[in-house]
């Protein structure tokens, strides 16, 4: 959750963090696994405190952030895992399901293919990660443009004092965004694999 107040700025902080996911996720990765674990733990923590104390929410936020990122910074070794992982589980799976039915995924879908996220991370280690994190973040870039845009719509529901976003999903109402996001994640990829191609 973040406050009302707030959330322009926090659209702005993911369309920030998701470019340069989706343009410098390989280059940067250990940047790129600090910015979005800060992202996400600053998601989860605020959630925890009620939606009329909106300093508890803020400071919440921010240690929630800042644990996040360096959870995510000592899991840089099996980072490449997680990152399957949690493109198999979060991305792939609601997407995939999307297609073929209503609501949240089977678990037992979003185990597997978090599982073969997992193990398929370890073998192409490279290409991956330039994969995953174009795709993520275009994903990214999307849920904040769509905030952004209309304060609550899509990408963040109000609920008065405060907004609640979900960084996992497109933003339904939007039948655009699938496209954008295969654009925009292919974009970045041929971008990352450019960068990798001038410095070989």
């Amino acid at each position: 959750m973040v406050p009302a107040p707030y959330d322009f700025l926090f659209a702005v902080v993911l369309i920030v963090v998701g470019a340069v996911t989706c343009f410098a996720g390989y280059r940067w990765f250990r940047i790129v696994l600090a910015l979005l674990g800060f992202v996400l733990g600053a998601l989860m923590s605020s959630s925890v405190m009620g939606i009329s104390n909106t300093a508890g929410m803020v400071i919440a936020a921010l240690v929630g952030g800042l644990v996040g990122a360096a959870i995510m910074l000592f899991a840089y070794f099996v980072g490449i895992a997680l990152v399957g992982a949690v493109v198999g589980a979060l991305i792939v799976a609601p997407v995939f399901w999307a297609a073929f039915g209503n609501g949240d995924p089977p678990w037992q879908m979003v185990v597997v293919l978090a599982m073969a996220g997992a193990v398929g991370a370890m073998f192409v280690q490279r290409h991956v990660i330039i994969v995953t994190t174009a795709l993520a973040g275009a994903l990214t870039v999307i849920l904040g443009v769509v905030a952004a845009a209309d304060r609550g719509g899509g990408a963040a529901k109000s609920l008065g004092k405060v907004s609640i976003f979900y960084p996992t999903i497109l933003p339904p109402g939007h039948p655009w965004a699938p496209y954008v996001w295969v654009v925009l994640g292919l974009a970045g990829t041929v971008v990352q694999m450019g960068f990798r191609g001038k410095k070989g």
